[in-house]
Formats: C-alpha cells, sequence, structure tokens
C-alpha cells in the first residue's frame, strides 16, 4: 500500500497551482523575493544589454524562487511532524535556509558574471 495517487497531467497541475497560490499568499519570504525580482525585471527591461544576457539574469532569479518552495516545503513537513523544539528539526530548517542562500549566491556570481561580460564588450 502505498500513498501515490494516479498521474492524471489536469490533477498535477492542479496541485501545482493550489501550491503556488498558498506559496505566493502565505509565505512573506517569497513574496519578498518575487517583489525584488519584478523590481530586477523591469531594469532588464530598459536595460542596454543583449536580449540573451537578459533572459540568462531574468531565468537565474528564479534559482532563489525555486529553493525557497521547496525551503517552505520542508518547513511545512517539520512542522507537521513536531511543534516542540528538536535539535534535528532546526537543522532540517536551518539547510533549507542555507539551499536559499546557495541559490541565491548563485544567481549573484551569474549577475556578476553576464554583466562583467555586458560591460567588457562595450570596451
Amino acid at each position: 500500500m502505498h500513498n501515490k495517487p494516479k498521474f492524471h497531467i489536469f490533477k498535477n497541475i492542479g496541485y501545482a497551482l493550489a501550491g503556488m497560490k498558498y506559496t505566493v499568499t502565505q509565505e512573506h519570504s517569497f513574496r519578498t523575493q518575487l517583489f525584488v525580482i519584478a523590481l530586477l525585471s523591469v531594469g532588464l527591461y530598459f536595460s542596454p544589454i543583449a536580449v540573451i544576457s537578459k533572459w540568462i539574469l531574468f531565468a537565474s532569479t528564479w534559482l532563489v524562487l525555486i529553493a525557497e518552495a521547496f525551503n517552505s516545503a520542508i518547513e511545512r513537513v517539520v512542522d507537521l511532524v513536531t511543534t516542540e523544539h528538536h535539535p534535528l528539526a532546526g537543522q532540517a530548517k536551518d539547510i533549507g535556509a542555507f539551499g536559499v542562500f546557495l541559490a541565491f549566491c548563485l544567481t549573484v556570481m551569474i549577475w556578476g558574471i553576464v554583466l562583467f561580460y555586458e560591460v567588457g564588450m562595450r570596451n
């Protein structure tokens, strides 16, 4: 016996959209990151860099959102298992937060490399 429903593409899309709705409405960190990405995207639109560079920079910002979504899922599971402070529960949440931090660092590196390349191409 297992707890895995039969695959249905439309049901799975519905589950994903429900997860998106919950994440956007209930997760302050996710909304903050989404707002910052929206501002960066507007800046990218008006920046004088190559279109491919704009797409690379825009796509890299999604790494942070993906990591934040997984971090939120980890936090929910930990909260479901225990409401008491437990070292392993704290470590699980800290590791999830570390994943978000790594995604942020990777995004910053990508932006640095692409923008350095773009500036170098002009000179």
